[in-house]
C-alpha cells in the first residue's frame, strides 16, 4: 500500500483561492509536489493563483467547484481522481460570515452553515472514498479554534466549525486501517484578506505559519494540529471554564 502522507507528489485544494491553501501548495511544491489541482468557483483570482503556482514549476490545473452545490460534487471530484492518484486533499474552503448581520438575517447564517459544514461533509466523504479506493492518501481539513467552544461574538461561525471538526475526527476514525489518514488543523486568528478588517488577537498566526504546521503535521502523521501550538493549552483551560465566567471574557 502506497504511503504518500508525509511527502505528497499530487495535491487537490478544495477552495482554490484560499490563502492557507495556496501557502501550503507553495511550500509543498518546493519539496516534492508536482501536480496541483485548484478547485473553486471560476474567477480571475483562481486563474491568477494557478499561474503563480505554475511559475514555481508545478503542473497546475483548475476545476469548477462550488461548496454550496453538493449535487455537483461527485461528478466534479470523480473527474479529478480519474486523471490520476491524488496523494493529498486539502479541504480549505469556508466563510467567516458577519455575526451581527447573520443573527438578524437567518438565511445568511444558513449560508455560513451550508458552506462550512454541509459542503464540507459532502466533499469530505467523496474525497475520503476516492482516497480509500486508490489505497492511500491524506485528507487535511481546515477547522478552527473557534469550533472548540462557541463564543457570543462568533457562535454561528464557531458552531459550523465545531460540526466540521467533529465530522473530520469521526471520518478519521472510520478511515483507520484503510491507508487513508485524516488530519484536522485548528488555527487561531489568521491574518489574511478575510480578516483584514478585524483586530488581531494574542497568538494570531499567518497563512504561511499554518502551511508550515500542516507540513510538519504530515511528516509526524498527526491527527490534530493546533496553530500556534500554544493554543492546545489555552483551549484546554477555556473549554472547562464555567459558562458565567466564560461569558465575561473579552470578545
Amino acid at each position: 500500500m502506497k504511503d504518500a502522507f508525509g511527502s505528497p507528489t499530487s495535491l487537490l485544494i478544495l477552495g482554490g483561492t484560499s490563502e492557507i491553501g495556496l501557502a501550503t501548495a507553495r511550500r509543498l511544491i518546493t519539496r516534492r509536489t508536482r501536480t496541483v489541482w485548484l478547485a473553486g468557483r471560476p474567477s480571475p483570482a483562481l486563474d491568477t493563483a494557478a499561474d503563480r503556482l505554475a511559475a514555481l514549476g508545478a503542473d497546475v490545473r483548475t476545476v469548477a467547484f462550488d461548496a454550496l452545490d453538493p449535487g455537483s460534487h461527485e461528478e466534479t471530484l470523480s473527474k479529478v481522481f480519474a486523471e490520476g492518484d491524488i496523494d493529498m486533499v486539502l479541504l480549505a474552503f469556508g466563510v467567516l460570515g458577519d455575526q451581527a448581520h447573520d443573527e438578524a438575517e437567518p438565511l445568511a447564517a444558513v449560508h455560513v452553515a451550508q458552506t462550512n459544514y454541509t459542503g464540507a461533509v459532502s466533499a469530505g466523504l467523496l474525497c475520503a472514498g476516492a482516497l480509500q479506493t486508490q489505497g492511500h492518501g491524506s485528507l487535511v481539513v481546515l477547522s478552527s479554534v473557534a469550533g472548540e467552544r462557541a463564543r457570543r461574538a462568533n457562535f454561528i461561525y464557531g458552531s459550523s466549525k465545531a460540526g466540521l471538526d467533529a465530522f473530520a475526527q469521526g471520518l478519521g476514525d472510520a478511515m483507520q486501517g484503510t491507508g487513508v489518514q485524516v488530519m484536522v488543523v485548528r488555527p487561531g486568528f489568521v491574518r489574511s484578506r478575510a480578516t483584514a478588517h478585524r483586530d488581531g488577537t494574542p497568538l494570531a498566526t499567518t497563512p504561511e505559519a499554518v502551511a508550515a504546521a500542516i507540513e510538519l503535521g504530515l511528516r509526524r502523521r498527526s491527527e490534530t494540529v493546533w496553530v500556534p501550538g500554544a493554543l492546545r493549552v489555552v483551549m484546554s483551560a477555556l473549554r472547562h471554564l464555567p459558562r458565567p465566567v466564560f461569558r465575561r471574557l473579552p470578545a
